[in-house]
């Protein structure tokens, strides 16, 4: 490892670099208080900063508390969220939301174990909102700032595997300064968002490349080490269930699982018939069934191979607890996927219905 004055170089080199050279109008770093950390770093899990701003924006100002979040429907926090991926983190929104609002009177605990007791917040989460909305001297190690240690000290194997994460912490500890936290917590992440990026890093222009080992050994492009990726193939059966007034009927997912808690149309398994899923749902019998071009549609980790098939059924307005019925001429207050409104729009275009 190494000793203090270098722990305290590190630092430094960051500080006196972000003043000029961070990032300081991100939406937010104005009134840092717990909320609106929070929020942001969920968002931010997994999605990138110009992706996320906009969905932070639209929550703060119909959620500006954590109050209004608690109290507020999950799908209509689900329709905010929709587009974002990864619906999880907007379940656990709502869970911790509600958690902080009935347990600790709307205040988040000042801990890293009362923090890290809440859905969806991890380590490093919780280190975010402690250094940047309390001043809590607490060390991060999101995505950006493990690829900055990594190639600063050129760490083999991948950073998601348990022994490499074990070391990454161990130097994100010691180089987390006692003064300065909120604005070195920022530093060190810009650091990884504008020059230590994962592809064309701009290594000329850090302020920790004189003591940068994979620099100074040009060995930049070798850090961090990727994980060999095994991508899921599936596929999803689709019904697209239409009547005489222009709806289609959809239903909710279950919380768990892919799209967990959003609309989607019914989904059959591969040989089940299409009467007996419209039998199991109380609709009754199909009018018309065509079958639709299917479509590729890509997740992180799974490759949908997607059959929709559109089912026309008679004129009945069945009431179920089990689904609902939706407009395709209005707009939806449910939150749906990627997949579902990539049909929508072709079935409202003046389009043949065929999905290229």
């Amino acid at each position: 490892m190494t000793n203090n004055n270098e722990h305290s170089k590190f630092a430094r080199a960051l500080l006196r670099w972000h003043s000029t050279g961070g990032r300081h109008n991100l939406p937010w770093q104005k009134n840092q208080t717990a909320y609106r950390v929070w929020l942001s770093e969920i968002m931010l899990q997994q999605t990138q900063v110009k992706t996320a701003i906009p969905y932070f924006n639209k929550f703060v100002a119909k959620y500006p508390t954590i109050s209004d979040l608690a109290n507020a429907d999950i799908d209509e926090i689900l329709k905010l969220w929709e587009g974002l991926g990864y619906y999880s983190r907007a379940r656990n929104l709502h869970k911790t939301a509600l958690i902080v609002s009935s347990n600790f009177a709307g205040r988040f605990p000042k801990t890293i174990h009362g923090l890290m007791a809440l859905p969806g917040i991890g380590r490093s989460t919780a280190g975010a909102i402690l250094s940047l909305a309390f001043q809590i001297p607490t060390a991060i190690l999101d995505g950006n700032v493990k690829r900055v240690l990594t190639r600063y000290h050129a760490i083999r194997g991948w950073p998601g595997d348990a022994k490499t994460e074990k070391k990454l912490w161990a130097f994100a500890e010691e180089y987390t300064p006692s003064l300065y936290i909120r604005n070195y917590t920022q530093a060190i992440m810009d650091l990884g968002a504008t020059l230590c990026t994962r592809s064309n890093p701009c290594c000329s222009k850090c302020p920790l490349n004189s003591d940068c080992v994979a620099y100074n050994d040009a060995i930049v492009s070798k850090f961090p080490e990727k994980k060999e990726k095994k991508i899921k193939q599936q596929d999803l059966y689709l019904c697209v269930i239409t009547n005489q007034e222009n709806e289609v009927v959809l239903v909710q997912r279950a919380a768990k699982g892919i799209w967990g808690g959003l609309w989607c149309f019914p989904e059959r398994t591969d040989g089940t018939g299409v009467n007996t899923l419209l039998e199991s749902l109380g609709i009754g019998k199909a009018k018309k069934i065509e079958q639709l071009t299917p479509f590729n549609h890509k997740l992180s980790h799974i490759n949908f191979k997607i059959f929709p098939i559109l089912v026309s059924v008679t004129n009945q307005k069945k009431v179920s607890s089990s689904f609902i019925w939706q407009s395709l001429t209005e707009d939806w207050c449910v939150g749906v996927p990627k997949s579902v409104t990539k049909i929508i729009d072709i079935l409202v275009g003046c389009k043949p219905k065929l999905l290229q």
